[in-house]
């Protein structure tokens, strides 16, 4: 059996759970079932799952936190499948609804540590010829990117493929069933002036460093510019207050080209769009609740660090802060406020890699998951008001078994101080937003994702764009 020692950014997501806070990801895809599926494919499925005993990292892996956070490799035989995958059914008669009363209440509970730290739920009764899947994996073993290529070695782009595995069985080190070729694992380096490539080294340690020095420097001192957006100082609302274990999940789902359309009309990126109709939508919910700031909330955005090719166990982000412009009632001053919040962000990200980054994002976070660790978070000043996480997800249609992923929504994790996170990945061509939520601290939620819908409307009438019929 092995013994692997976790980095410092991955111990820290265990530090600082609670019953409160657990820190585990998920994701929840709807799959549209074939042509010839019969009365009994989703309980054949789930059959043949259940034979499939052959774990792949990180399925196999189980916790031990002394002396240090490590994860012990379990064999084949030491795991209970049928306690990590469970065959549910939502009410009839169904719905979308429903089913995200049952996500929720899954997504509320926290992983037992006795136990490699992964659930896989089948869900039946959604709709007539459809299904769907709730995955849940704790953050120290996962990150957005990361989970996203999970379900890409999982998800084939073949819609004849039957006798697929499930998850635990292809997971970093199983085979891949995308019938996609395999991406070129890229190095840490970049081109000389001779054109000869060079290891990045002391150069990169140096950068990260200035980056580092400068960011906290602008953090004590104020910020050099008004659009510069810095952590812990963003005015307080109900989304930083002190957080209960229920959840909420919500959705909201748009056409990709739609968004682009937007874009290029803003002359933006797509992740511009994303956070501007996100922050029209906070600006009204808030507005709403009697608790819009005057001044503009910020987001914190995770950034991937990962090399292309690598698909290991763990986190490799970064983050970067934005303002939201929530207090801008004109969409298209908000979306251009956005654009060069984001660009001053980006300007300060650090170029390196591997261990020089994940230092620098150790003590970049240090503070906000200190207060998680300790407790004190949604005491003291927040240092953004709500996670805001764009993940590239599937470019093509994919299938698993047969069954078409129709959409593909992510769950996130919630901090005292932090009660709301909006994190969204594009399927094909569907861009999915999953908005998981405190239940007591912040009512309907499913407004935002609601109001989000109509802040993009607006956006295009202002840019003199059609929306949809």
């Amino acid at each position: 059996m092995l013994s692997n020692v976790l980095k410092i950014n991955d111990a820290g997501w265990l530090y600082a759970e609670s019953h409160r806070t657990p820190m585990h990801v998920g994701m929840m895809a709807t799959f549209s079932m074939p042509e010839d599926a019969d009365d009994c494919y989703l309980e054949d499925l789930v059959n043949r799952w259940r034979e499939v005993r052959t774990f792949q990292p990180p399925f196999n892996y189980r916790l031990h936190m002394t002396p240090v956070p490590r994860w012990e490799q379990l064999p084949d035989d030491e795991i209970d499948l049928d306690y990590h995958f469970r065959h549910s059914a939502v009410p009839s008669p169904g719905g979308e609804r429903a089913l995200g009363v049952l996500v929720s209440r899954l997504h509320s509970q926290q992983l037992d540590r006795r136990y490699p730290l992964w659930e896989v739920h089948v869900i039946e009764g959604v709709a007539e010829g459809r299904w769907s899947m709730y995955v849940k994996v704790h953050h120290s073993q996962v990150d957005g990117v990361g989970g996203v290529r999970l379900a890409r070695r999982m998800f084939s782009v073949d819609p004849e493929s039957r006798d697929m595995l499930p998850l635990w069985a292809v997971g970093t080190h199983g085979p891949d069933q995308s019938g996609l070729p395999p991406k070129p694992r890229t190095k840490d380096v970049e081109p000389s002036a001779n054109g000869q490539e060079r290891d990045l080294g002391v150069r990169s340690t140096v950068s990260a460093l200035g980056s580092l020095t400068r960011t906290y420097a602008e953090t004590l001192v104020g910020a050099g510019q008004s659009e510069r957006a810095v952590p812990f100082r963003t005015p307080r609302s109900v989304l930083n207050r002190r957080i209960q274990a229920p959840r909420r999940f919500a959705t909201q789902i748009y056409d990709m080209d739609r968004l682009k359309r937007v874009a290029k009309a803003a002359d933006g990126s797509l992740n511009d769009v994303f956070l501007a109709i996100s922050g029209g939508a906070l600006r009204r919910y808030l507005n709403e609740l009697g608790d819009l700031p005057r001044e503009s909330l910020t987001g914190i955005v995770p950034v991937s660090v990962r090399p292309e090719g690598e698909a290991g166990v763990g986190n490799a982000i970064t983050f970067l802060y934005s303002k939201l412009g929530t207090h801008i009632e004109d969409p298209i001053e908000r979306i251009t406020a956005i654009r060069e919040s984001t660009q001053l962000g980006k300007s300060r990200l650090p170029k390196a890699s591997g261990a020089v980054m994940d230092g620098y994002t150790a003590v970049l976070m240090l503070p906000f998951l200190g207060q998680a660790a300790l407790g004190v978070g949604g005491f003291g000043p927040p240092a953004s008001n709500v996670v805001i996480s764009n993940v590239p997800g599937f470019k093509e249609e994919r299938y698993l078994e047969g069954s078409k992923v129709e959409a593909y929504y992510p769950l996130s994790l919630l901090f005292h101080g932090q009660a709301l996170n909006i994190t969204a990945v594009s399927n094909a061509n569907s861009f999915c937003i999953g908005y998981t939520g405190c239940r007591n601290t912040l009512p309907h939620l499913q407004r935002v994702a609601v109001y989000s819908g109509e802040a993009l409307e607006e956006l295009e009438a202002a840019l003199g764009l059609d929306s949809p019929a």
